[in-house]
Formats: C-alpha cells, structure tokens, sequence
C-alpha cells in the first residue's frame, strides 16, 4: 500500500540483503558508463595505486538504488529523483565484496510551492562485509502528501 508524506518518520531505517559484487560485474559496468582502467582492465588495474580491479562509484550508486527498489522501495509510494547531497566514496570495491545498503529517513518536509508534495532526505550509507563504510550520501526524493479531506 502507498505511503504518503505523512506516513513517514524521521529515523525510520531500512536494510538491504547483501549481495556480491563479482569482476565482471564491476568490468560490465564500467564499459558502458565509466570507462577508466582501474575498472575495465585488470591488468592496467593491477598497475595502479588499487592494486587490481575496483568498482565504479557510480556503479555503487547504481546498485544502492536497485537494492532499494527490488526490496520494495517506499513500500509503492512513487518517488522521484531530485538529487543527491553529500555523496562519498569511501573505500573501494573490490570484486567478491558483499554489499550491504543502508538507508535512515533525516527529513522530511512539505513543498512551499506544491503542498501535494513533501520531500523525503534520506541517509545512505553502503558497507561491506567487514562493515566498512564504502560510499554515504543523502538521497533527497519527492513523495506524494495525503490528499485533503473532501
């Protein structure tokens, strides 16, 4: 059932499964929308500072999002996208890294301009395995408010 502006809470946490992230993941990706050798080569990776293949930051990003929708995102409130703050790259991703995605509502707030709409500020935080911190940010998105009573 949809969730409306009202329904939620600030500190109210969600956590995803864990899932892996494999080589060819990170290579796959990273071919198509980051193109760098750290991440498309392994032996040009192997070379650099990392020591070997890492993840695109953006691919985090990316797979932060999938978690969230797959696990039912608002639980079907539609939300749309207006932005990113904040967002860190804490520490590479490596292949065989189990990723695990956190996310706590910080705000909420109601539109000045369009009270039919509120704007959720979401706290994510990606970590691995080790329960390293490998990428934060905080999603801002906008979430329909409850219509007025007839």
């Amino acid at each position: 059932m949809p969730r409306y502006l009202e329904d939620f809470e600030i500190g109210e946490t969600w956590t995803s499964k864990p899932v892996e992230i494999t080589e060819d993941d990170i290579v796959t990706f990273a071919r198509q929308y980051d193109p760098q050798p750290m991440h498309t080569d392994p032996e040009k990776a192997a070379q650099s500072r990392f020591g070997g293949v890492i993840a695109s930051g953006w691919h985090v990003v990316a797979l932060s999002m999938r978690l969230f929708i797959e696990a039912g995102g608002h639980q079907g409130t539609p939300a749309v996208g207006l932005g990113i703050d904040e967002l860190r790259w804490r520490k590479p991703v490596r292949p065989g890294d189990r990723l695990t995605v956190h996310r706590e509502v910080v705000g909420i707030e109601r539109s000045q301009s369009r009270p039919e709409y509120g704007r959720l500020r979401t706290r994510v935080t990606v970590v691995n395995q080790d329960g390293a911190t490998v990428l934060t940010m905080i999603s801002i998105g906008q979430v329909p408010a409850r219509p007025a009573a007839a």
